[in-house]
């Protein structure tokens, strides 16, 4: 039987989640749906990501069955609705507080100026009656959605953060209840009554709540930032005439008129007029650059002066922009290894809060002073509130979400969590030659025959044999012997050879053009053109040799120019920390130059391209965390291989596909940009952390009566409220210090 191909990766908005001990309910719900390879649930965007070949109706209704809702996110109008539905909750939580601090203010005043009456007088007995019923009221509105997702976890046997505010303010409710009904049956000195302290807690995690999705909006302002890129129609060319279009109407050949100050719908290719164009979303760069007829513009991007025609290329998912969108969203969603304990904690946090709930309840009644009901009553409400599951939750993913964000803008896109964890840990970084620190886009300089042969001759038959060839220092002698006005040959024979050049036959001559190696293998002499090759390597050229017929026929010499910031990169790379190694199958003495120009220490050239990834994994033994970067198909072993593979945006698929992060502006300042963005996503999510555990090593013990033997002092119900409302709202805050980040000695 065969087995169905993977699908796109399903999105689903999860609804109904509450603390951190949710998102592994929700996992373990949905990994154990048929035909699910992978899941990632993100708290703090209320999102799961499934791959696999399951179908979105099932995952649904796991997620239903586990006590959760969701729905799938198919398009950007879904995103738009589930924005919509998150500002909604907003206000409603504004709502909810508002009317829960309507009456625990008053409340609240008039206890602590002494205004309410006794609870054993008759007047007092149906005051305190009264305001029973009227808390409950107010809770029902301000509160229920707690209540109801309480009994959803209780009905499917779980419990979450919503179990402990409904058992607290429940618990503190009945008991005063209990005590305005009954004054005469409870002690006088547990006669007290709750109801400020239950609608206040309420109020006051509302508050939190409130503040805490606000902040998670700001947090996720990239996404939002990047859809809002897109604009919502197009003006469509149809021969004379001009119409606008809606974006999800275009297809592929439309031509799509540009105006001064528009932003481009759809990625295309100009036909027509020239403009410069604001590229800053895409690559990071600020400066606008000229594009005219036959260039390709990005969707997104903003033209600046002039206007032209293009035609659409790439619409719908399949535009550049679309493919950062995705790749921001899978990075953010995914789970660095830094934060899994995290998840293991939070995972079991609930139920050892209730047992902690059960014990401080069972000591103070057992060996507490009188009134021990009161002193159980206040420890247990105070054990249930201050405990707080959200900040451990948030602690990560919130400032992943940040940290990749903020990559993006610097046109950096981070695969997952790990890479962005990894680049900060980083130790060595080594660099391809072509095309990563040197332009990518050779030219020839001189053509050097050896005796007996003409240097017309031996470049038109090269350039031959090079159209065969992808290569960028083969294109390069071909562009050439084109400007040249050569006629070159059609080859009967060809054959790349990796690492080496390429041999065949043309004009029916038997051909070799390549390094010294490729010469060496098939036992022709260099010798004669040795000292004209090391002196073109020297200069940082690129000696080609050219045999015909088993004898050395010349030398065509290419130079590669240096990227004019690759120097000033290497520079910020090393006031890093970082070793940095250039890595090349070139000349030794070429690699050298460049080298010495670039200010790079250690130089591995010659290398063939099955061999790259074993020099990474030499430093890997030496106990370097490395970093690859490279755009070509042969660097993608190499890419993979290392700890971070950093792939150059203008390079080859497979490369993109190989590496953890790639750098779309191609230039090395994203390395120094993603592993200064690492390092200060990594300190925040360790301060996160550090602080979410302390918060509640600290609190719950204290809340639990801890320090009452020594000092005499309880913590206070309300106060454990608030506290528990700003903890997961100062984890957010936290994190949004990143969006001002900006990575040291970046060129502006």
């Amino acid at each position: 039987m065969p087995v169905a191909a993977p699908v796109k990766p399903l999105r689903l908005a999860i609804t109904g989640m509450s603390c951190a001990g949710c998102v592994a309910a929700v996992e373990t719900a949905l990994r154990g749906t048929p035909g699910v390879v992978e899941v990632r649930v993100n708290f703090a965007e209320r999102t799961a990501q499934v791959a696999g070949v399951a179908e979105a109706a099932p995952l649904i209704a796991a997620v239903r069955a586990a006590g959760y809702d969701a729905a799938e996110l198919r398009d950007a109008a879904a995103e738009i609705e589930r924005d919509a539905a998150e500002r909604a909750r907003y206000r409603r939580l504004v709502r909810n507080t508002v009317a829960a601090g309507a009456l625990a203010a008053p409340l609240m005043v008039a206890e602590l100026a002494g205004w309410l009456p006794a609870l054993a007088t008759p007047g007092g007995q149906a005051f305190w009656i009264a305001t029973g019923l009227l808390t409950l009221a107010v809770m029902r509105y301000a509160g229920g959605h707690f209540l109801s997702g309480a009994w959803r976890q209780f009905r499917h046997h779980n419990a979450n953060m919503d179990t402990l505010i409904a058992l607290g303010t429940g618990a503190a409710w009945f008991y005063s209840m209990l005590v305005a009904l009954f004054p005469a049956g409870v002690p006088s000195l547990a006669r007290h009554a709750y109801f400020e302290a239950a609608v206040t807690i309420i109020a006051l995690i509302n508050l939190g709540s409130a503040l805490e999705s606000r902040a998670r909006g700001k947090a996720s302002a990239a996404i939002q930032r990047l859809l809002g890129l897109r604009p919502k129609t197009a003006r469509v060319v149809e021969g004379d005439q001009e119409r606008d279009a809606l974006l999800e109407t275009l297809g592929v050949g439309v031509l799509i008129r540009v105006r001064p100050g528009e932003k481009i719908p759809v990625d295309g290719e100009i036909v027509s007029g020239q403009s410069t164009v604001d590229e800053s979303m895409l690559t990071g760069e600020p400066l606008p650059v000229v594009r005219r007829e036959g260039d390709a513009v990005t969707g997104g991007t903003l033209n600046k002066t002039g206007t032209f025609v293009f035609r659409a290329t790439r619409v719908g998912e399949d535009t550049v922009l679309a493919h950062i969108v995705a790749s921001v969203r899978q990075a953010q969603n995914s789970k660095p290894p830094i934060g899994r304990l995290a998840d293991r904690v939070a995972a079991v946090f609930v139920p050892a809060v209730l047992i902690v709930a059960v014990l401080a309840a069972l000591a103070w009644f057992n060996f507490g002073p009188e009134p021990k009901a009161g002193y159980m009553l206040v420890t247990t409400l105070t054990v249930l509130i201050i405990a707080c599951p959200c900040a451990l939750g948030l602690a990560t993913p919130i400032s992943i979400m940040v940290g990749v964000g903020k990559a993006a803008e610097h046109g950096i896109l981070i695969r997952d969590g790990e890479a962005l964890q990894r680049a900060g840990q980083l130790t060595t970084v080594v660099l391809d030659k072509t095309g990563t620190v040197t332009t990518g886009r050779p030219t020839v300089t001189t053509v050097t025959a050896a005796p007996g042969f003409d240097e017309t001759e031996i470049f038109r038959l090269a350039a031959g044999l090079e159209a065969g060839s992808e290569h960028p220092l083969a294109q390069a002698i071909v562009d050439a012997a084109r400007e040249r006005g050569l006629a070159i040959p059609v080859p009967e024979r060809f054959e790349a050879i990796p690492g080496q050049g390429a041999g065949g036959t043309v004009e029916n001559r038997p051909l070799l053009v390549g390094n010294r190696r490729l010469l060496n293998a098939g036992g022709i002499d260099a010798a004669p053109l040795a000292t004209e090759a090391d002196r073109l390597a020297a200069a940082g050229q690129t000696p080609v040799f050219v045999a015909v017929a088993g004898r050395l026929a010349g030398i065509v010499a290419v130079a590669d120019p240096l990227k004019p910031d690759s120097a000033a990169a290497v520079r910020r790379l090393r006031d890093l920390g970082l070793r940095v190694v250039l890595l090349t199958g070139d000349h030794a003495a070429t690699a050298r130059a460049v080298a010495a120009q670039t200010g790079i220490d250690t130089v591995f050239a010659e290398v063939l391209p099955t061999d790259k990834a074993g020099v990474i994994a030499e430093l890997q033994t030496r106990g370097e965390v490395v970093g690859m970067a490279g755009d070509g198909i042969n660097d993608a072993p190499a890419l993979a291989q290392a700890d971070v593979g950093f792939a150059m945006g203008a390079g080859a698929d497979v490369a993109i596909e190989s590496a953890g992060i790639t750098l779309v502006r191609g230039s090395l300042h994203g390395i120094a940009d993603a592993i200064a963005i690492s390092r200060a996503t990594l300190i925040n999510i360790r301060q996160n952390l550090f602080g979410a555990f302390l918060y509640n090593i600290l609190g719950i013990p204290v809340a639990a009566g801890a320090l009452y033997p020594a000092t005499g002092l309880l913590l206070n119900p309300m106060l454990a409220g608030a506290a528990m409302a700003l903890s997961s709202f100062t984890v957010v805050s936290n994190a949004n210090r990143l969006r001002g980040f900006q990575p040291p000695g970046k060129p502006t």
